[in-house]
């Protein structure tokens, strides 16, 4: 099926998606992925942040943010201040400092339900990339552009594809919920190093 690659490169970028999405969480832990969405005005042009400044890691609450420019430092903290993130940053005039509380219970139960809606949504994207495709086989096949082998190969890699990350599915839908319940037992690894699941 010549136009396979397409619906792989499409399916994988919905993938990719969840896995930036699930990185950018914000939860007990100091992760640089909560940056990204984050972009800031340098010479007119809006620019993320993580291209203007080097972030660390002093300590595992805590995100440090050095910018190239010294300018950027109070542009850099209206950006902070403006996003979703619900963390106000410390200048002390050569840094910003992000100092991450602990999550409280609810914090935690708003969190399991954020990454449900991400994978479900993922999810659903995927299956209706799949569906299509297949009724454009049928389509094809049908109309004589394909061969009946053609399409049962075709339609034997999208199921293939699709089944082959059971094991992500079940961590991505219940392990790494679970670890958002309990602090401190490595929430933040084990949302970064999720495996995506292809369904």
């Amino acid at each position: 099926m010549s136009d396979y690659p397409e619906i792989e490169r499409k399916m994988q970028k919905t993938c990719d998606a969840l896995t930036s999405d699930l990185g950018a969480i914000r939860a007990g832990r100091a992760n640089t992925a909560v940056l990204n969405p984050i972009t800031v005005s340098y010479y007119g042009v809006d620019t993320p942040l993580l291209q203007v400044a080097s972030v660390s890691t002093p300590d595992p609450r805590s995100l440090l943010i050095q910018p190239w420019d010294g300018s950027l430092l109070k542009p850099i903290e209206k950006a902070i201040l403006a996003s979703d993130l619900g963390i106000n940053p410390q200048n002390d005039g050569r840094a910003i400092r992000l100092v991450f509380p602990p999550l409280t219970e609810e914090r935690r139960r708003d969190l399991v339900r954020q990454t449900k809606k991400y994978g479900e949504t993922s999810k659903v994207a995927i299956r209706n990339i799949r569906r299509d495709a297949v009724e454009k086989m049928k389509k094809q096949q049908k109309a004589s552009e394909i061969t009946e082998d053609d399409y049962k190969i075709a339609r034997g890699r999208l199921q293939d594809r699709r089944e082959g990350h059971p094991e992500a599915d079940r961590r991505l839908h219940q392990g790494d919920r679970q670890d958002l319940r309990e602090e401190g037992k490595g929430t933040d690894r084990n949302l970064r190093n999720t495996t995506v699941p292809a369904l």
